[in-house]
């Protein structure tokens, strides 16, 4: 496993080795041990998640204020843009994002760590897209921040007005919300 360091040093990309030939290929998706010796973390995934959605569509941005998730993310057909946001308030990174494409061909994958609001926009005809997180879902402490925040500025690489579900049409500013220490 190759880890790529992103501008901000807690998100990482990990690239697998793959094998391919003219049958295919084949890479190990997960393997604790190699995660925990490439990152030098020491976590635990305790549940795994899977979306499917269609171009145009824009999840995000979302996190826990309790509970709070740390994500490993990655598209098993199709691309999106993914974007991570640190609102970690006593981070030297605070308010910074970093995207960068996941698709199916590189098969790529984004270290998310908790502290941080995750969005992703659908890039391709539609997208399966698959994340191991550190803690559990708990809808009474999610909380999302729009996607649009011009104090954040994030370039989604997306032209045009994306699909949003209503919870993430009522995001909050950055400067409005409830954020890590």
């Amino acid at each position: 496993m190759k880890i790529i360091q992103t501008n901000i040093p807690d998100v990482i990309i990990l690239e697998p080795k793959v094998f391919g030939d003219s049958r295919g290929f084949f890479f190990e998706s997960f393997n604790q041990q190699a995660f925990n010796q490439a990152t030098g973390l020491d976590v635990q995934f305790v549940q795994d998640n899977h979306s499917r959605s269609a171009q145009g569509v824009l999840r995000g941005l979302h996190y826990q204020v309790q509970q709070a998730q740390g994500k490993l993310v990655r598209v098993t057909s199709g691309s999106v843009y993914d974007v991570a946001v640190d609102i970690r308030q006593s981070s030297p990174t605070f308010g910074q994002w970093e995207g960068v494409e996941l698709n199916a061909e590189n098969h790529r994958q984004l270290w998310v760590p908790a502290g941080f609001a995750h969005g992703f926009v659908v890039l391709s005809e539609s997208a399966d897209f698959l994340y191991k997180t550190t803690d559990y879902y708990a809808p009474e402490y999610e909380r999302c921040i729009a996607w649009d925040d011009p104090a954040i500025g994030i370039d989604w690489h997306f032209d045009g007005e994306p699909l949003l579900s209503g919870k993430d049409q009522q995001g909050a500013l950055l400067k409005d919300a409830e954020l890590f220490a």
